[in-house]
């Protein structure tokens, strides 16, 4: 203890140099640079969209001011609220499909009796690693109406009478992009839910084997509750995926047949690029910005609730 007095001392009289962090402005030092990028990568452009999102700019020229007038044609474009109801609908194949079929794989993957689970993962997680756009064109080739290879499969085993063109139907053109969806994510969700399996304790499954549970009943009662954060973060990620889909259906469909796979952001994209409605682009942005920021809160106050 008399050490530590002096020291205590000589500390305070700046005898002692401080070490980073001591002083209130090294905090700043560290925290000025990163906060300086994202403002100019992220906050200077949204308050920007913002800012267009009150005027009436064709993406060249002086813009006018034209105050709320675009958010209130938005909330009366019904094109609009059929590409949020297409979100919507995506939203079964982005998050729904892919987190019941990567839990269901991850449950089977996490038995000790099957061998060779480690080619399954990777073979299983692999369309994770291609990007979206790729995989689009590679779906658009066996989609193809005719000679393509889900057609020509369906018509070997005699089922001629259900081939149609998959991205061309108006009934169909959804699904079959949602699919391509739940196709790339189920990997994703298995590779989560497989790891928090990790963490559950063995003795749990021990004593439900013990009780008479049945591989289901263990499914339920044991492995979901202890994935409860691992389900609120895939559903996060695919949730919000899901709202700002873009690429996927630009590279299959464009948003057709009609609009029947026109969704937000590709509406703003024709917005802003073949209408040059910069202005009513930018109102549509801030109000899809909005939509996924609800979503976000929404999201984590799940996940306190689940902690």
């Amino acid at each position: 203890m008399t050490d530590e007095a002096p020291t205590r001392n000589l500390r305070r009289e700046g005898d002692i140099p401080s070490r980073p962090g001591d002083r209130w402005y090294h905090g700043l030092a560290i925290f000025l640079p990163g906060f300086a990028v994202y403002a100019l990568l992220v906050l200077l452009p949204a308050g920007v969209s913002v800012w267009y999102s009150l005027h009436d700019w064709a993406g060249f020229g002086e813009a006018s001011w034209v105050g709320l007038a675009n958010y209130r044609r938005l909330l009366g474009d019904a094109l609009f609220w059929r590409a949020l109801a297409n979100n919507a609908a995506f939203i079964v194949f982005y998050t729904v499909v892919p987190i019941t079929l990567g839990l269901l794989l991850a449950a089977v993957l996490h038995q000790p009796w099957l061998r060779g689970r480690g080619t399954f993962r990777a073979l299983l997680f692999l369309p994770q690693i291609l990007p979206m756009a790729l995989i689009g064109v590679i779906w658009r080739w066996m989609y193809a109406p005719g000679d393509g290879p889900i057609n020509a499969f369906l018509a070997a085993i005699g089922l001629g009478a259900l081939t149609r063109p998959w991205l061309g139907d108006f009934d169909w053109a959804l699904p079959s992009v949602g699919l391509i969806a739940s196709w790339y994510f189920y990997g994703f969700c298995m590779a989560v839910f497989f790891a928090g399996m990790q963490r559950i304790d063995p003795t749990l499954y021990d004593a439900a084997r013990v009780d008479g549970a049945s591989a289901l009943r263990q499914l339920l009662h044991v492995t979901l509750p202890g994935l409860r954060r691992e389900i609120v973060v895939v559903a996060f990620f695919t949730l919000v995926t899901a709202l700002k889909v873009f690429d996927l259906v630009f590279v299959t469909t464009r948003g057709g047949p009609g609009d029947s796979t026109l969704v937000g952001t590709l509406y703003l994209y024709r917005s802003a690029f073949q209408r040059s409605e910069v202005g009513y682009a930018s109102t549509i942005a801030v109000v899809l910005t909005i939509l996924v920021i609800l979503v976000t809160v929404m999201l984590r106050r799940l996940q306190r609730s689940s902690s």
